[in-house]
């Protein structure tokens, strides 16, 4: 059991490090869509023939609002938003083709949400066919899209696999009746079952179940049920995040109050008691908030040091140039980040335009890259180490004395230039690569943007 105390010292609001710097923190005064085109212009030339690129597609619709949801959604029943949605983000894609101006060779393909299996198993074929022709597949490729259990049909598995799709990520969440009531996510067991049967059938290679601690009404008893049953039902992988109360940014949390959610020691209790029962079964731990069998593609990755993290999480997959197309969606091209704008109706007038839906972005200096790497490597391997270069830079000291205070508390071991995470500080990944965070401690925000770190 991890010390409360430190629990307690480390359980401020800390970016999650899906990239760096973190949205808050982007520099968008100095941006400029022509200078983010010359970037992935550039990055598209030095990797696509070495390692190919990504694409992460967002699909934002869903039929009903989930309470506990940060993502990017738009709540409706109406399911004639499909089509025109599909054009608005193969049309996106043309521009971007146009930009890249040789044939993409396509790593790797995420589809997130929303609700991915909101659209129909026709209309997603549609968009994969349109996003795939003029490209090349690369030799090791990984397609993978993220299901509601209560909608998957067998049609849409089939479809998918049948265009290449090997994974699939199933939002679960929690099986207690209670919890899925106020958070207004509904699935059973039986649901899970069957997709997870009918994909393996097919011929999914990884299988990933979501799960979430601390959300309102959640009990020890009832999540220890969850993991039971999800353990039983043996996916590849498990994602076990800590649910991120943050109803300041997403107002549909406002549907319960901080009464209804878990204390500090019951949190603390919720995610020590699913983490051994994890790894008890089998499961190694993986960066943060992730587990794997030994099977599976991302715990090899972690074991040969192949492990990368974007955001799209965690990933077998690295590419330097990853175009994000949709509404919301976040593209990188390794030294600079660019949004798509976050409406629905902006997003297909500007592509409609013509134009890239982009309203804001970053572009890395020097510094960024350094600690960008320092992050990555600390997210991925647990180590990471300075060049003597780094430490003669003046303001690295400032680091190095956040450092020295992770050691005292025995997170983090430092010989000479290398820091390395203990077992005990695997929990505290985030505030150990704050330390790292030049842009959190030198900018000011105002109010919270993120969620408690520990």
């Amino acid at each position: 059991m991890v010390n409360v105390d430190l629990i307690n010292k480390y359980s401020g609001p800390v970016p999650r490090y899906t990239s760096y710097p973190a949205v808050p923190y982007w520099d968008s005064d100095s941006f400029s869509k022509d200078r983010w085109i010359k970037r992935v212009q550039h990055s598209f030339l030095e990797s696509n023939t070495q390692s190919g690129i990504s694409l992460y597609i967002h699909l934002p619709f869903c039929e009903r609002l989930c309470t506990y949801c940060g993502c990017n959604t738009r709540i409706t029943k109406n399911h004639s938003v499909e089509m025109p949605y599909i054009a608005s983000v193969a049309k996106e894609w043309q521009i971007y083709k146009s930009i890249l101006g040789e044939r993409p060779i396509i790593k790797e393909i995420h589809l997130g949400g929303g609700t991915p299996t909101f659209f129909s198993p026709e209309h997603l074929q549609v968009l994969i066919e349109d996003i795939l022709d003029g490209c090349e597949i690369h030799s090791d490729a990984e397609f993978s899209f993220e299901a509601h259990p209560a909608n998957t049909t067998i049609e849409h598995l089939t479809t998918l696999r049948a265009l290449g799709f090997k994974r699939l990520s199933l939002g679960i969440q929690d099986f207690d009746p209670k919890v899925q009531r106020i958070i207004n996510r509904w699935q059973t067991v039986e649901q899970v079952l069957e997709v997870t049967q009918n994909a393996r059938k097919i011929g999914y290679n990884s299988i990933s179940y979501d799960l979430i601690y601390g959300l309102p009404m959640q009990t020890l008893a009832g999540l220890t049920k969850t993991i039971k049953q999800a353990i039983k039902l043996n996916p590849d992988r498990i994602a076990y995040y800590g649910y991120a109360h943050v109803p300041w940014v997403k107002p549909g949390q406002r549907m319960f109050t901080e009464v209804d959610l878990p204390n500090a020691d019951d949190r603390q209790l919720l995610y020590e008691t699913g983490r051994t029962m994890l790894i008890k079964a089998g499961y190694e731990e993986i960066g943060m908030d992730h587990f794997a069998l030994k099977s599976d593609s991302l715990y090899k990755a972690f074991k040969t040091h192949n492990l990368h993290r974007n955001f799209m999480g965690y990933t077998h997959q690295f590419t330097k140039l990853m175009i994000g197309l949709g509404v919301s969606s976040i593209s990188d091209s390794w030294n600079a980040f660019a949004q798509n704008v976050k409406k629905v109706e902006d997003y297909q007038q500007l592509v409609a335009l013509g134009k890239l839906p982009i309203f804001k972005g970053h572009f890395l200096t020097r510094t960024d890259l350094q600690m960008r790497q320092h992050i990555l490597d600390v997210m991925c391997l647990g180590v990471t180490a300075f060049t003597n270069e780094e430490l003669k830079q003046e303001d690295i000291q400032d680091t190095l004395n956040l450092l020295e205070k992770l050691s005292q508390d025995d997170l983090i071991e430092i010989k000479k230039n290398e820091i390395f995470v203990t077992k005990g500080g695997r929990r505290f990944l985030r505030n150990i690569c704050l330390a790292f965070d030049r842009r959190y401690w030198s900018t000011q925000i105002a109010g919270q943007v993120f969620s408690s770190g520990a």
